[in-house]
């Protein structure tokens, strides 16, 4: 039996991605058969809907309209007999036990425009660059040589303390955004930067107050301020899953002048923690005892992040332009409707990113599938599927998993969401990208042989060849590119604190600068603020795709493969990284690229 659905084809389903809900969408099979329907579930429950299609010219197609947001499966069936569900490329499928397709069905809801088309630069700031002499604090220990490497060994006590600082600050920042600017950024993304003892700064101590190794609230608004002077935004990192134990509001060391909730049971702030054996022993993120948990159900937290005056709303009106929320898997739909609600109310063009390393539009975390994407929640995720994705292409040059990952995201999730996605492939989590991207590295986790390697020059040469090959697809698929500060440099390192290490001012790797320069001008062209994207071309080695809006078209072609790639065309095409024209045909070397800007193919 003959049989075609694919639901990234309009003539199949009448809506790419996801579905506003009460839209009617059209479902369109082509198939040699007698009988279908289209078998349909909403998640979490076991009844089916079994809607009988409509013939028509060698297909059958029903018009289905979703009243309620939510995530629904659905399949179809063939003369009664044949089911035909998910193939992993989204194919069509003829199986026993179809895998059925995902639909996501959302209530409205509208991402900032500004940040599409743009790029994300990601800064940890103590690490990015220092103006003038650190203000030093007590109990921190202050690296005298910038490039050295942090501390990355337990102390004579087996504990690692994260108190060794460099002394970046909110004026370093300011001084370096005409650099940034340089690189085409539109946004800064930071890391922590409220007052905190360690010098990753996800242990705040006080929300309403900045690190003063970084500066004093005059000095982020400067930053502010030029920043919005240069066209760049800037997002903040809200960390509401835990707070540090030496903070205001837990105060397990007395170094605050509140009663905290490990100190007494009638503080103002006993209810936002969870205690199991009061005060030693307490829920913690991880069980790191530094990192105690916050029950952020509790009315008094709620309100002091997400009410009126709250932290959400107070940084928005001081001109923050949105917020990336921390280990968003662990922070309650309930409490994240309220940030949303916060955010939006203060500034409608503010922007909510949530930690998530899986499939966002479909997450399960604690036994429960999320809403993230459902309009009452996140704008978008970090895209960390695109980074494991973009390893695994570049480095072993599987194209069709890399084309699949795109065709997936695109059906899952709703478009608005999709484009606002920060495309990583770096963070201050995972390693650096042309660490990750390199052969030959050390097969251990021991820190000190890490801490020890440096690539050699062929090395260097095949990562750094990768690591561009990657990033060109990080600023052209669907979603916003996040760059993490110094990998434009060719800044090398491992896990946390290795991938944390200065940015080596003086040192860039210049050719690599100028290729991420390259990126963020070839990201102002119009496809790219949310245009289509339409697969072309995917074999086991080589990907072509086209991002369109109207008449500007932008076509990218990888060839990790050992044979030449040959693209045809009519008429001229312009080649963007070159700067030349081809006439009919483009011939894409193995293990290259093109990126090529025409009005016909």
């Amino acid at each position: 039996m003959k049989y075609y659905f694919n639901p990234l084809e309009t003539r199949c389903k009448s809506v790419t991605g996801g579905v506003e809900r009460k839209t009617p969408v059209t479902f369109r099979v082509f198939a040699d058969a007698f009988f279908c329907e289209l078998v349909i579930r909403k998640d979490g429950v076991n009844d089916s809907c079994y809607c009988e299609m409509a013939a028509e010219n060698g297909s059958f197609f029903y018009e289905l309209t979703l009243n309620d947001a939510g995530l629904y499966w659905y399949y179809f069936r063939l003369d009664k007999k044949y089911y035909i569900g998910a193939g992993e490329a989204l194919n069509a499928v003829a199986s026993v036990n179809p895998r059925a397709y995902q639909l996501t069905v959302y209530a409205p809801f509208a991402t900032p425009d500004w940040i599409k088309g743009g790029a994300v630069y990601q800064i940890f700031p103590d690490r990015f660059f220092k103006s003038g002499e650190a203000k030093k604090k007590q109990g921190r220990v202050f690296h005298e040589n910038w490039n050295e490497l942090p501390v990355y060994l337990p102390d004579g006590d087996g504990k690692v303390k994260n108190n060794d600082f460099f002394g970046g600050n909110f004026a370093g920042m300011a001084e370096k955004l005409d650099y940034i600017a340089s690189l085409g950024i539109t946004a800064v993304y930071l890391n922590p930067v409220f007052e905190a003892y360690s010098n990753h700064r996800y242990d705040t101590g006080d929300y309403k107050k900045f690190d003063e190794t970084l500066g004093t609230e005059e000095d982020f608004k400067a930053f502010l301020q030029k920043a919005q002077s240069l066209g760049i935004r800037v997002v903040l990192d809200g960390v509401f899953n835990h707070t540090g134990a030496d903070s205001r509001y837990f105060n397990k060391f007395g170094n605050y002048d509140s009663v905290g909730a490990y100190q007494s049971k009638d503080s103002p702030y006993y209810g936002w923690y969870q205690f199991i054996e009061y005060p030693d022993k307490y829920a913690a993120w991880w069980g790191f005892d530094t990192l105690p948990g916050v029950n952020e159900s509790n009315a008094g937290f709620e309100k002091f992040i997400a009410g009126k005056d709250g932290v959400i709303e107070h940084y928005i009106r001081m001109g923050v332009s949105g917020w990336r929320l921390d280990v968003a898997d662990e922070l309650p739909d309930e409490f994240l409707q309220k940030v949303r609600s916060a955010a939006k109310t203060e500034n409608p063009e503010a922007l909510l990113v949530g930690e998530v390393w899986e499939d966002a539009s479909n997450k399960v975390s604690y036994n429960v599938r999320r809403k993230y994407l459902q309009g009452a929640e996140l704008d978008g995720a970090i895209n960390y599927p695109f980074l494991r994705a973009a390893l695994k292409f570049v480095k072993e040059g599987d194209a069709r998993a890399f084309a699949h990952h795109v065709r997936t995201q695109i059906d899952h999730y709703p478009k608005q969401s999709l484009d606002v996605c920060f495309n990583v492939l770096g963070t201050h989590d995972t390693p650096r990208a042309l660490t990750a991207f390199a052969e030959g590295t050390p097969k251990t986790e021991d820190k000190r042989e890490w801490a020890n390697f440096r690539l050699s020059e062929e090395q260097y040469k095949t990562a750094k060849k990768r690591l561009k090959t990657a990033s060109l697809l990080q600023y052209t698929v669907p979603g916003v590119p996040c760059l993490y500060y110094g990998d434009e440099a060719g800044v090398q390192g491992y896990k946390d604190p290795l991938n944390r290490t200065a940015y080596p001012w003086g040192g860039e790797d210049k050719e690599l600068v100028e290729w991420y320069a390259f990126l963020g001008r070839l990201r102002s062209l119009a496809p790219f603020a949310g245009g289509t994207y339409k697969e072309l071309y995917a074999d086991r080695r080589a990907l072509v795709f086209e991002r369109r809006v109207g008449e500007d078209s932008v076509v990218v072609a990888v060839n990790m493969g050992n044979n030449e790639y040959a693209l045809h065309f009519d008429g001229e095409i312009y080649e963007l990284i070159s700067g030349g024209k081809k006439k009919n045909k483009a011939v894409i070397e193995p293990y290259s690229f093109g990126v090529y800007y025409t009005e016909k193919l």
